[in-house]
């Protein structure tokens, strides 16, 4: 997949393309993507156009927290088999084009869409005055056909990244899996810590979070690993560590079951399924070691019974 990234110089042809935030890539933003898919067949190429930066973080002092970094939604739209993915840049110039000029130069000058899709209520240009509606008044003229999908719903109520980001604030990690197709994930490099965890039998690895991706409540997850000889079960702590660290940022440390090998420098995969308890400071090492083997023989134990499910 070709990943054109916060830059205007670029030329596309003959593009199906589908156009949104793309957070998380979740049930109804896979729809979507299944649908410029249909006409690779045709011998259009499938364009996902997004925004390099959130819109939001442009008109706000506050930080927008995402389900997914650029490199996780890159990921996801690769293995869908997606062509392209356009992370155009957002600023007050980009923001300030009218409808009309967005779809003049972005839309048909440099992706040359031959098909549009969105859903019903994208919004789009200065001051979100775009709507469906503009795209289908300026098609003919600009020889495009616009095909616009109602949202999709999940137990009666729409599937959105807002929904998402609320599930995982509330560390309802199977929800947010439900609605994406996919556990929610943090990807990050493995770092070197204080290695404590090696010392009372229980080795970790420790990741870095980038500032804006959105993290469930501080605590224990059940966890899976995806490392090169494949998928690990796990038992992953999100947090600052009190027991043993006074440090304040939040990071994430994973104890990795039946694996010993050297992952220092690995980018990795961590899918946090259940949330088993919140982060706790412990009177002494002692009982944190006791309380991480149990974490360990829950987490076991769950990965164990999801198993026998299948």
């Amino acid at each position: 997949m070709r990943h054109i990234f916060n830059t205007k110089d670029f030329q596309l042809k003959n593009a199906a393309v589908c156009l949104g935030k793309f957070d998380g890539i979740h049930k109804g933003h896979r729809f979507l993507i299944s649908k410029i898919q249909d006409f690779q067949s045709q011998g259009y190429q499938s364009v996902v156009f997004t925004f390099a930066l959130h819109p939001s973080s442009l008109f706000s002092d506050q930080e927008s927290f995402l389900i997914d970094s650029v490199e996780e939604k890159a990921e996801k739209l690769r293995q869908l088999g997606v062509d392209t993915l356009i992370s155009y840049p957002f600023t007050k110039e980009t923001a300030a084009m009218e409808p009309e000029q967005f779809i003049a130069e972005v839309l048909v000058k440099k992706i040359d869409a031959k098909v549009i899709i969105v859903g019903n209520d994208f919004h789009f240009g200065r001051e979100r005055k775009g709507t469906v509606d503009t795209l289908k008044a300026y098609a003919k003229e600009y020889g495009y056909q616009v095909i616009a999908m109602d949202k999709i719903a999940d137990k009666q109520e729409v599937v959105s990244s807002t929904r998402i980001r609320n599930a995982i604030r509330n560390g309802n990690m199977e929800e947010a899996k439900q609605l994406l197709t996919v556990p929610f994930a943090i990807t990050g490099e493995v770092l070197h810590g204080k290695k404590l965890g090696r010392t009372i039998g229980m080795p970790t690895i420790n990741q870095a979070v980038e500032n804006n991706k959105i993290l469930p409540p501080k605590g224990v997850y059940v966890s899976l690993v995806h490392l090169e000889d494949g998928v690990h079960g796990g038992i992953t702590n999100v947090g600052t560590k009190p027991t043993v660290s006074g440090e304040e940022k939040i990071g994430i440390e994973t104890n990795i079951f039946d694996y010993a090998g050297d992952l220092y420098g690995k980018c990795l995969r961590v899918e946090l399924l259940h949330y088993v308890r919140g982060e706790i400071k412990f009177q002494n090492v002692e009982a944190l070691m006791e309380q991480m083997h149990k974490d360990k023989k829950f987490g076991q134990q769950y990965l164990q019974v999801q198993e026998d499910m299948i």
